[in-house]
């Protein structure tokens, strides 16, 4: 029997078009799996995820929105497109900066660009003194020393889809920023990613599905939605030695505490 302990989706992309018009149905499964909250991250369609996510948050209670610009479309980032980031980051319903950060993996924005980018969202996000999400591949060395020099411990946040190794877990939490597991974990050549998830604390641990990406097993190679995030959470229980019903109680009050998600009415 599935637990049903409560779920927080701490990163999906509900405003993606792969959802189509199943996006109702989609939040129904994530709760019927006891997911109490969905944080729909606007960033990944250049400036147009954003305002769609705010949209998807003012349209569902159990729905809030981050704001940004991806990495892949760090060149969109042109004063009038912060200026809108900026004013989307006040709406109430938005709960962080993000996702932002580097991708030296696939380059799609010149690297220049990404980190001028980077910097500006990092001090978008201390001036609305919200969280940042953060995205980072193959960039550990530079989304580091922009986090440290831009001053993001005023704020943390969170790294999300955590990918690389325990050293840079330490870093990142030392700069106020928790670690999110995302369906990788599950998958069969991540052993270097579980041993990293054993060092991370329980009280700085997040999941996530991505969705649409990154089914976990034995889903993985179709859409991702977050009523698959039960499956991460019971892969990653197993790989700590703890009761799932333990791993969803800590990553929900610790998504609660990262943001801000008491305050909300429901």
């Amino acid at each position: 029997m599935t637990d049903r302990t409560p779920l927080i989706d701490s990163h999906c992309h509900l405003d993606f078009a792969d959802f189509g018009d199943e996006r109702e149905a989609i939040l129904e499964r994530g709760r019927a799996e006891g997911i109490v909250w969905f944080v729909t991250i606007g960033s990944g369609r250049g400036t147009g995820s954003a305002p769609d996510a705010v949209g998807l948050a003012h349209a569902h209670a159990d729905v809030v929105a981050t704001v940004g610009i991806h990495p892949h479309d760090a060149v969109t980032a042109t004063p009038d497109a912060m200026d809108l980031m900026a004013s989307l980051a006040a709406d109430a319903r938005v709960v962080a900066v993000g996702e932002v950060g580097l991708d030296y993996h696939y380059d799609h924005s010149p690297r220049e660009a990404q980190r001028e980018a980077f910097r500006r969202f990092v001090a978008l996000a201390r001036a609305a003194k919200k969280p940042l999400v953060i995205h980072t591949r193959a960039a550990p060395d530079d989304t580091l020393a922009i986090l440290r020099d831009e001053g993001a411990r005023d704020v943390g946040g969170v790294i999300h889809c955590f990918s690389e190794d325990a050293s840079f877990a330490k870093a990142a939490m030392d700069l106020g920023f928790d670690i999110s597991f995302s369906g990788i974990v599950t998958f069969k050549k991540s052993d270097d990613l579980r041993a990293a998830a054993k060092t991370v604390p329980l009280d700085r641990m997040l999941i996530e599905t991505d969705a649409p990406y990154l089914a976990p097993m034995p889903m993985r190679g179709k859409r991702n939605e977050p009523a698959y995030l039960s499956r991460t959470a019971a892969h990653l229980a197993g790989t700590l030695g703890i009761a799932e019903r333990d791993l969803r109680a800590r990553t929900t009050e610790n998504a609660i505490r990262r943001f801000g998600l008491d305050r909300f009415a429901r």
